[in-house]
């Protein structure tokens, strides 16, 4: 019974929300106000064909993962997210858990970003939201299986096919800050058990990451300008700073270029190409 209660509040409230309010361009012909099932799913990080066996009440037992990001492509309140876990037989996560809710100002902060790559990871690099202009320049999220979502699960375990160029010392550089990010996040959120599998996962199929995590070793994020190479525009030479919600442990990554550069004009492209390709 639980999941067609979830299903139908998922259709409930996927009607309710306007693709407006999730920071979608709009354009052509809408039959209704409210997300397309397609827009959804991608949002979600979730293929159509899952979302619509959840909303069917015809997928049993949606893990946390999926709840949360459902309710996170939703917007949902705290107390909307809560029950939507509760639906499903699931305890809402607590305060010894990764948090995951984009708070209201996060969402307009990337809704009025329009024109530069934005997205959001939690404090174990999964990625919760991202806007048109940062599909358009990675590569659509919503078509990553939701393992692909984890930036370091991808770096170690992915398929490797990643836009950013690194040089030997950058890789080597970037995989040590983020295990011991990942290491530090595991260290505050003890009682977080998917952490706890993606950490035992990322250990026994990464020799890399294992030698790294059972190192000790320590480093940290910094601003750095990278170099994306995308298979349309050519290569981009792009300033990348990684801001941190108070409060909340959400990472902000943002993507910008020197202006009156060719890396600025080639991102103006991006976000032409990511918007039309959003609004298709």
């Amino acid at each position: 019974m639980g999941t067609v209660e979830f299903g139908r509040a998922v259709r409930r409230w996927r009607d309710q929300v306007t693709p407006e309010a999730v920071g979608l361009p709009t354009g052509g012909h809408r039959r209704a106000t409210g997300l397309r099932r397609e827009e959804l799913a991608q949002l979600a990080g979730i293929s159509v064909d899952y979302l619509t066996r959840l909303e069917q009440g015809r997928a049993t037992h949606p893990s946390a993962q999926v709840v949360e990001a459902t309710a996170c492509a939703l917007r949902l309140s705290p107390t909307e997210r809560a029950h939507l876990f509760e639906l499903v037989g699931l305890a809402p996560p607590g305060p010894d858990t990764v948090p995951a809710y984009i708070t209201p100002s996060v969402h307009r902060l990337l809704d009025r970003m329009a024109g530069t790559p934005v997205a959001v990871f939690d404090a174990v690099g999964t990625l919760l939201q991202y806007n048109p202009p940062y599909a358009a320049l990675m590569g659509d999220p919503g078509e990553w299986r939701s393992c692909e979502r984890n930036a370091i699960w991808r770096h170690f375990l992915g398929p490797g096919n990643s836009r950013i160029r690194r040089t030997p010392e950058e890789k080597a550089a970037f995989e040590t800050a983020v295990v011991s990010d990942l290491r530090a996040a595991a260290a505050r959120y003890p009682a977080d058990q998917e952490l706890r599998r993606l950490v035992d996962e990322l250990r026994e199929h990464s020799d890399r990451f294992a030698e790294l995590w059972d190192s000790g070793a320590v480093g940290r994020h910094e601003a750095a300008r990278k170099t994306i190479d995308h298979p349309q525009v050519g290569p981009l030479r792009l300033d990348c700073d990684v801001l941190t919600v108070a409060g909340s442990d959400l990472r902000i990554m943002v993507y910008t270029a020197e202006p009156g550069t060719e890396d600025a004009e080639r991102l103006t492209l991006l976000t032409v190409l990511g918007t039309q390709a959003m609004t298709g």
